[in-house]
């Protein structure tokens, strides 16, 4: 099987202002629809089945579905072919990898380089007589395309596309003309939105190393002590919840950048009594002690207003404020030394990895004076501050391009 052809297509870095973008502009003439034909799939994109053993590509790259995120068209994550067994799919520079198992987490990613995926994945190529390979994914990305994709999934457990079907589906496609002009601006939505991603991760580097350098954990500059000695832990609370009630219940994925978060919320009816042994106050630290295995040990602080409690599948965590700062320890917990820390006493379940508090008191945490807590505290909650305001502004960006994505094109 022959690569794929070289395509020229404009990335160039697209500046804030690209937000901005009337979607009105789909109705502009320079995107009219007189041009546009309904086609199949098939006839404007391929699906290249060329299979691959890993044992014939030990060194190559190779890409799961687990290393593509959820409507992102780039890869940022990969392995080796040495890591891996099972028969696999080739693809080249330029090829779109599309989670053909479950559709509906809307994973495609365009290669930047050669390699070997997942062979629940699709390989798709353009058909560049038909259409511009930099136009194919957003196509693909759009929600027509992202619905069609899921409703003709098959199978309960894991919905799978099939290739005879998918091929027959039919969509509009403009002129080539057009199709460069929407390219351009989609994708330079897509780039700001890269510029931005690289910020996040450049201050999330910045972060593990500014704690690092200031507390040197492992080298014998502070004392360290067992979390069991300077806090108290509780189990959360254990009863029935639904979608209303007198009191919100805050659950295993209400976390955001290290802060618990008051999203997708549960809520419990309970006596007053029973409710105040639960009740969350500022400075307290959840930990998730039950989750999958990359999920289990997830850690942030309470800073909400109002009253919450916690499920049973959280521990609160009380510093003794006359030693250890809430904040220093929801910052070490969160660290690469921390979570590795925690990790280590983890136990696999059937379907749900356990860290138990019994065992979260045996973590040992670096305990500085005071006065250094209060320095790092400060100077880590000012790169914490700027690393969310990126996280938001990714997510405006995202909303931006899937919002003009269907606007130009669906």
């Amino acid at each position: 099987m022959t690569p794929p052809p070289t395509s020229s297509v404009k990335r160039s870095i697209g500046s804030p202002d690209v937000l901005r973008l009337n979607p009105e502009w789909a109705k502009l003439p320079m995107f009219d629809r007189k041009g546009w034909k309904r086609l199949p799939f098939g006839a404007f994109a391929e699906s290249v089945n060329e299979r691959v053993e890993p044992s014939d590509a030990a060194d190559e790259t190779y890409v799961g579905l687990d290393d593509l995120d959820p409507q992102d068209l780039h890869i940022r994550r990969w392995g080796k072919g040495s890591d891996v067994i099972g028969t696999k799919l080739r693809f080249w520079k330029g090829d779109l990898i599309f989670g053909r198992r479950r559709a509906y987490q809307r994973k495609l990613a365009m290669a930047e380089f050669d390699g070997i995926c997942s062979a629940h994945a699709m390989v798709v190529r353009a058909k560049p007589d038909v259409v511009l390979p930099e136009f194919l994914p957003f196509l693909m990305m759009s929600d027509r395309f992202m619905k069609r994709a899921v409703e003709i999934s098959v199978g309960s457990l894991s919905p799978t596309i099939n290739w005879t079907t998918l091929k027959l589906e039919e969509f509009d496609l403009p002129p080539f003309y057009q199709q460069r002009r929407i390219s351009e601006i989609l994708w330079a939505v897509d780039q700001a939105m890269k510029a931005s991603i690289s910020l996040s991760d450049a201050l999330a580097a910045l972060k593990r190393a500014a704690f690092e350098q200031r507390t040197s954990f492992g080298k014998s500059k502070f004392p360290v002590r067992l979390l069991g000695e300077v806090t108290t832990c509780q189990y959360g609370l254990s009863c029935p919840l639904s979608e209303s009630g007198k009191y919100p219940i805050l659950r295993m994925m209400n976390y955001d950048e290290e802060l618990v978060a008051a999203s997708d919320l549960k809520y419990a009816d309970m006596s007053a009594d029973v409710a105040a042994d639960y009740t969350l106050e500022h400075g307290d630290i959840l930990f998730n002690r039950t989750n999958s295995a990359d999920l289990v040990g997830k850690v942030g602080i309470f800073r909400l207003n109002g009253c919450y409690l916690f499920a049973s599948y959280l521990v609160r965590i009380k510093t003794d404020k006359n030693v250890l700062l809430p904040e220093f320890l929801n910052s070490y917990l969160n660290s690469d030394a921390g979570q590795k820390a925690i990790r280590a006493f983890a136990t696999p379940g059937v379907s749900q990895t356990n860290i138990s508090a019994g065992s979260l008191k045996k973590v040992y945490v670096p305990v500085p004076p005071l006065t250094e807590q209060t320095r790092v505290v400060r100077e880590l909650g000012a790169i914490a501050t700027a690393k969310r305001d990126a996280a938001h502004h990714i997510e405006s960006q995202r909303k931006a391009l899937r919002e003009l994505t269907n606007a130009l094109i669906g």
